[in-house]
């Protein structure tokens, strides 16, 4: 048979199959890599445990600000992340325990820092109030209520976990 008559020569036939498996030689090589360079961002994110913050008969009737640090894992990176939380026990005796970022732009709210609204949850980026419980004041920048913290109390010591929007903690 002559040359021809084949559709594919031989030297094509080499350059397809050279190609073919150089290809899944490369691929073999590059997967594993590539896994593990994406692997840690495409883990689902792990719930926070609860967190020590303060000691149950250190918290008054009036919110507290508290700060602590928490463990956070950023794909390869792990860190401290400071936390705050305004912490107190309402008329009932149960602890109250709420995130300090205002839901209009993230700013800091401040407990009674607003001279015109002393027993007020106050943010000084544009006026926004809170009641104590966190709930937002009507006609005030802020949309929503304050995150709360779950929370629990183990031998007198007060845990707190991640901040959820209120209502669904």
């Amino acid at each position: 048979m002559s040359e021809k008559n084949h559709r594919v020569s031989r030297r094509q036939f080499l350059n397809y199959t050279l190609t073919g498996v150089g290809g899944f030689m490369a691929a073999g090589m590059l997967m594993p890599m590539v896994r593990f360079a994406i692997d840690p961002v495409l883990k689902a994110g792990e719930d926070q445990d609860m967190v020590y913050v303060c000691e149950e008969a250190d918290l008054t009737n009036e919110p507290q600000s508290f700060n602590y640090k928490v463990n956070q894992v950023d794909a390869w990176y792990e860190s401290e992340e400071p936390r705050t939380a305004w912490i107190y026990k309402n008329e009932d005796g149960n602890i109250v325990a709420l995130s300090p970022v205002c839901k209009h732009l993230g700013c800091t709210v401040n407990w009674a820092s607003d001279p015109a609204n002393p027993d007020k949850f106050f943010c000084p980026c544009h006026y926004g109030l809170y009641e104590k419980n966190g709930d937002n004041v009507p006609n005030t920048p802020p949309v929503a209520p304050l995150d709360v913290y779950p929370h629990e109390v183990r031998e007198g010591s007060v845990y707190l976990g991640r901040a959820t929007p209120k209502g669904e903690a």
